[in-house]
């Protein structure tokens, strides 16, 4: 599956997610779903997510800001 954009002449570009398969040696494409209502930001997320990226590093995730000993509070 990817995201595909096609332009329009007088109006802005049609954003749609599609999947693509080989017949023989034709290209065969569907359409799964169109998402043009959506801001950019959030096709540019899809898109990237399609891809196989990670939108956010798992270091960039959460920070520990401190670390309470565990140990205690499990021995009583």
């Amino acid at each position: 599956m990817y995201v595909e954009t096609i332009p329009n002449r007088g109006s802005r570009p049609t954003v749609l997610i599609r999947e693509a398969w080989r017949e023989g040696k034709k290209i065969r494409r569907r359409t799964v779903g169109n998402i043009t209502v959506l801001p950019g930001n959030q096709i540019e997320q899809i898109r990237r997510t399609l891809k196989g990226e990670d939108l956010v590093s798992s270091d960039d995730a959460f920070e520990i800001l401190r670390a309470r000993p565990h140990g205690d509070v499990a021995a009583v």
